[in-house]
Parts: C-alpha cells; structure tokens; sequence
C-alpha cells in the first residue's frame, strides 16, 4: 500500500492540541450467542460466560445486572434457566418449570437484585425484588411477545410483540407502537431511553421506530442484511443506540461509539446484547495490542521482482486487486505469507455505475458513485474467494490520493459509503478504513463513519499515534484507532543505505 505524504498536501483545519484525557468510563456493550458465549467491547469485563456449559436450551436474552450497575451480567436461556455472573446473584429460574410457552426475554430491575423473565406469550416471571405488575399470558396475542424493557424506577415494564404491539405496566407509560401498521420484517427487540420517556424498537430488517422522547438516529432499514438484525440496545446517553446481527455484526448509530463486532467465525449465532461500562480499550481487533508487522500490495509479488517481508510478524495485510481492478497476481501466495494474521485490502478509485443495488444508495448524495462503491467492493470479495483466499477476515478500504476522486467530496463519501455496504453486504463484520489523517477529510469532507481506522501516520512511534491522533486530527472515522502504519527502515537497498522497503504496522 502506498505511503502516504503528508506534507506534499493541504493540511486540514486540526483539532485543538491537548493531552489525551484518561477515560474513567464510556458507554459500551456486550454482545452473546446462543450458546451463552460472551464477548465484551470497549474494555468493559468479561466475567464469565455459559459458552463451555452444556445447555439444556439455547440462550436466548441477557441483561446486564442493572441499569446503574454493570459489575455483572445474567443469561437466559429458553427453557428460563438463569447463569449469572460478576455481580448478579441468582434469584431462581424457570429451568425446572414447564413452561406454555418459551423464555424469549428478560430486563433487571434498577437494583440489579431482581429481574423479570418473559415468555413468548407475554407470560412475566419476577424473582428478587423484581414486583409483578401484570402480563399478556391469558390473552390472545395478534404477534407472540419478542421483547421486554424495564423503567428506569423498576417499578414497571414494557412487553413488545413481533408485530411492534406494546404492552405497558406499572409505571411504564405506553407512547405508540406499530401494532396496526404493516412491516416488512418482523420486530425483534426493544430498548428505553435513560429516563423512560420513550423507547425504540427494531425489526429483524434493521429498521428502528421511536416513540415518545426517542429520537430517531438513522437504521438499517434500506440496506441490504446478510444476516438478520437480532438486538438493539440504547447507549447511556440516550442519543444513540447499537444494532447487532446474528453473526455479530454491531452497527452504530448517533452518539453510540463503535467498539467492535464479534469475531466473524462463530460457534453459534447471535441472540442479543447489552449496554455496559468500559474504559474505552478496543478488544475486538484482529492482532494483540502491541503487536508489529506489515501491509503489502501486488508491489511485492515476486513475479514483478518484489519480496515478501520477514519474519517474525503477526499483522498481515494483503491487497485484494492490483491497478486496473486486476486480480492481485499474487493474493494466494502474499495471503499464505499473512497465515493467521491475514486481513485483506481493498484499494478505492473513484467511479459511477448506473446500476442500483444498494438501496440505501438513493439517499446518499451521490447514487451513482454509492452504488459504484458497493459493486466494487463484492467485486473484491468475490475476487478474494476465486483464488480460493480466506475472506471470512477483517476488511479495510483504502482511501488515499490519486484515485480519481472528485472535487465534490460529499460524491466521494458516498462511493465509501457504498463500499462499506457492499461488503457488509456479504457478510463482512469488521470493515474499517485506511487513510491519512491529513487526506481523509480532503477527499470525503465531514463524513465519519462508525468504523474502526487504521492511520497511516507514518511517524516514529506508533503507540503515541494510537493514542493521541484524535487530540491533534479532527474528522476521523469515529470507530477505535485499530492500527497505525509508521516509518521504519525494514530492508537495505540493493546499493547500500535503507528504504522503506515496506509498509511497517502496529496494533493499538
């Protein structure tokens, strides 16, 4: 991958200079599969989880240990059989309970010493503090119950059913739902706002509906889902929301940060996620924080007179398409040199296409070059998988200069944005974005997507650049700084003296 320079470019209006603050908290989540498996984001702890457990029934819900509280988390499975763990003391359970109808949810209540459990047909179960205030169990449902969201008090709740019809009780005040209107898919989960003064919910499509003082962020309503959309949860804000899939794929939305998806290769779907407090660290990376090694390009293939770098290394970044949108003639044997640490490439030039696969492409401010950048993207992974390459990895989209980009840089934003979908499109749950801080904001403008960055810094000590780039860089993809590229004489030349014989990488 070329090197960028920045000085031969217009630096960009900076970000005040100051020291990186310590990060005492922020908002992030927890992400579980079917199996009880737990993955945690952000820095938040993993405590434990049901993933080596034998389960009589597959999990199907979690909630962390109260809406204040994130010392711990509780799993539910199907048959109402509770594992707790941190914090979250067991109450009791449903799991030796025959039960009319499934286990499909369950909230905490604001102490954390109690919770409620749901049923498919709106059936509550309360153990510890957790009061009954009534349930759909003896009533006919249009929809079964899917979901079910505490108040902020603990002293009442809401039930929501596949067809968006709301169930309120206690002091849970009912603001709208969509029990009359017609969906496209069905919805899947619900979330509240932090004072309860409205909620969300989302249907499997990814489209999200708000009511009362939930305000609407954006969806994934209009783009095309490999996998189904199984969970949302709000941030501690409030202003913001994350979406999981069934493949662990977390989309972000408003001020909800981006910490990272679940690895792409699972043992067992997704069920659902929570909010938790962490301290800001990135755990859902490819390569160990601390850890050294290379991107390369069609530039090294040995049949152009190139070389392979050497070993040891545990990053492996490797270009998808040569110039001319070509097949990189050596992606098979650069993807056997990356091994276990294999990441893949692709390299955007601008274009436009008449086509219209994305739909949500008809938004953006350029559908052309949004669907230019969609078809691009599958070409590449389609590319990866003709030579028989892994691409079950992260991807990375590379934008830099001198790639035909247009002058009008809200275009260009939505040919990456395309890009992004494209590749979400097929499956893909970690995309992630190479640039120049310096380049980035000249070619896309204001445009920030929630996804992780890889900079190509190119100064002397990466670590710092992991850790203070957002003090001194405005305008950034506003997902975790992942990987930085930097400056060092890796290889002698053939007549003596050093050269950036190679694209040097640190993970943050």
């Amino acid at each position: 991958m070329p090197g960028p320079v920045t000085t031969s470019v217009v630096t960009p209006t900076r970000a005040a200079a100051s020291p990186t603050p310590a990060i005492a908290s922020v908002s992030a989540y927890w992400v579980v599969a079917r199996d009880g498996g737990i993955f945690s984001f952000g820095g938040v702890p993993f405590y434990g989880s049901a993933g080596n457990i034998r389960l009589n029934q597959p999990i199907v819900a979690m909630a962390a240990t109260g809406p204040t509280n994130f010392g711990g988390y509780r799993e539910v499975a199907a048959d109402g059989g509770i594992f707790d763990y941190g914090n979250a003391v067991f109450f009791g359970s449903t799991g030796g309970t025959h039960l009319n109808q499934p286990i499909v949810g369950m909230a905490a209540t604001s102490s954390g010493n109690g919770y409620w459990l749901v049923a498919a047909d709106g059936g509550i179960f309360s153990f510890g503090d957790a009061a009954f205030h009534g349930s759909t169990g003896a009533i006919q449902l249009n929809q079964p119950v899917v979901g079910m969201a505490a108040t902020p008090s603990g002293n009442g709740y809401w039930l929501v059913a596949a067809d968006g019809g709301i169930f309120a009780y206690g002091d849970a005040a009912f603001h709208g739902s969509t029990g009359a209107s017609q969906l496209n898919r069905p919805i899947v989960g619900m979330t509240v706002t932090h004072d309860g003064g409205g909620y969300w919910f989302t249907g499997a499509d990814g489209g999200v509906f708000a009511f009362g003082n939930a305000g609407f962020h954006g969806s994934l309503g209009n783009v095309p889902q490999p996998h189904p959309v199984v969970s949302l949860t709000a941030d501690r804000s409030g202003q913001g929301y994350w979406f999981t899939n069934s493949n662990g794929a977390v989309s972000a939305f408003g001020d909800a940060t981006y910490w990272g998806s679940a690895p792409q290769v699972l043992n067992q779907p997704v069920v659902g996620m929570a909010q938790a407090t962490g301290d800001g660290r990135f755990t859902g990376s490819s390569y160990p924080s601390g850890s050294f090694g290379y991107d390369i390009s069609y530039s090294q293939c040995p049949s152009r007179g190139g070389t392979l770098p050497p070993a040891p290394h545990t990053i492996g970044i490797v270009q998808v398409e040569a110039s001319g949108r070509a097949i990189n003639p050596c992606l098979a044997q650069q993807a056997a040199w990356a091994g276990g640490g294999l990441n893949l490439y692709v390299y955007l030039y601008y274009g436009t296409v008449t086509t219209r696969d994305d739909p949500a492409c008809n938004t953006s401010a350029d559908p052309s070059s949004c669907n230019y950048g969609y078809a691009a993207a599958i070409r590449a992974f389609t590319d990866a998988q003709t030579v028989g390459v892994n691409t079950q990895v992260a991807w990375w989209l590379d934008v830099e200069n001198g790639s035909g980009w247009k002058v009008n840089t809200a275009s260009n934003a939505a040919l990456v944005q395309g890009a992004i979908d494209g590749l979400h499109f097929v499956g893909i749950n970690s995309v992630g974005i190479y640039a120049s801080p310096g380049n980035w904001p000249t070619i896309v403008g204001n445009y920030q997507p929630a996804v992780p960055y890889w900079a190509a810094d190119w100064g002397l000590n990466p670590a710092t650049t992991c850790s203070n780039i957002r003090s001194i860089w405005s305008g950034l993809p506003t997902g975790p700084v992942q990987i930085v590229q930097y400056s060092s004489p890796s290889a002698p030349l053939p007549l003596g003296g050093m050269s950036l014989a190679y694209d040097d990488n640190y993970a943050c």
